[in-house]
């Protein structure tokens, strides 16, 4: 793993008991950041996501998962780390881990209180837990982060989001053994991962983060095949397969788990079984050959 100096200071060697209570103690951690809600940023993603939506207006809502156009982080060029992403020790725990990937996530939006066009926003968010596991796969950290986003009306929606830290592939160690997708569904859409789509979507997530752009880094220092598709993309293109089939149904949940990572190799495929009483989907995303990559749970108000 390529390390700035500082981090190569910071970064115990093993997470033994003493670095594992040192990341402990950012649990309870919270910041609050404000951001204004402006037009620009969701327009921008409704071309990549080629929808054809009208352009949005001062007091329309935000679409479901538009607020992560929003409250992104902004650290200056001379303190982002090896793999683009700012060193860790700020807000999250500065986990020694070098892969760090967004596992998921459970959302709650409030009906009578949306984000809107226009709106001056606030986020807080609050290091809820930090834990350990080992395995045959290596040394993994979760971290449970808890926003909630408010408006000048209140609040408008609360999510928890799953973060995990990986350790580098073992030599010999076996990849854990894939899981199949459904092969057959009501919604089905193809996708094509090019490395446009992905510079984009970084680009409107504000995201620096190599993985998604940088084949050398990805494939000689964290050692997967090709460039890796983000997490949040695929769980965007899941929530979008629905509002293409039942446009103007308001969102009140939605919920979402990187299960296999996907890479931009190949074209991989959303689909949507939409349940019996029209009150939720099961959502999935599936790669080329078939293995489940990403699953998820929408329910509408």
């Amino acid at each position: 793993m390529i390390q700035h100096p500082m981090e190569q200071q910071a970064m115990p060697a093993a997470l033994d008991a003493a670095a594992l209570q040192h990341l402990r103690a950012w649990t309870g951690r919270s910041e609050e950041v404000h951001d204004d809600i402006t037009a620009a940023p969701l327009r921008g993603w409704s071309a990549t996501l080629d929808r054809t939506d009208a352009p949005p207006r001062p007091g329309d809502a935000v679409p479901p998962l538009g607020h992560w156009l929003y409250f992104l982080p902004q650290a200056p060029q001379s303190e982002l780390g090896a793999d683009g992403h700012p060193r860790r020790g700020g807000f999250l725990p500065p986990v020694p881990l070098p892969r760090r990937m967004w596992a998921g996530g459970r959302l709650t939006w409030h009906a009578d209180t949306p984000l809107r066009v226009g709106d001056a926003a606030r986020r807080v968010s609050r290091i809820e837990s930090v834990s350990h596991k080992s395995g045959r796969s290596g040394e993994m950290v979760f971290v449970l982060v808890k926003h909630e986003v408010h408006n000048a009306r209140g609040l408008a929606l609360t999510e928890e989001h799953d973060i995990v830290y990986r350790g580098a592939p073992l030599p010999g160690a076996t990849p854990p053994a894939p899981q199949a997708a459904e092969p057959q569904a009501p919604w089905r859409r193809q996708i094509v991962p090019d490395p446009v789509l992905l510079f984009r979507y970084s680009a409107l997530t504000f995201n620096g983060h190599r993985i998604h752009y940088d084949r050398r880094y990805v494939t000689e220092v964290e050692g997967y095949p090709g460039l890796v598709v983000h997490g949040p993309l695929i769980a965007t293109l899941l929530v979008d397969l629905a509002r293409r089939h039942v446009p103007g149904r308001l969102v009140r949940r939605f919920e979402f788990r990187a299960v296999r990572p996907t890479f931009d190799l190949h074209p991989f495929f959303v689909s949507g079984q939409p349940s019996a009483d029209g009150r939720g989907v099961r959502l999935w995303a599936h790669d080329h050959e078939g293995w489940l990559t990403v699953q998820g749970a929408l329910e509408f108000e």
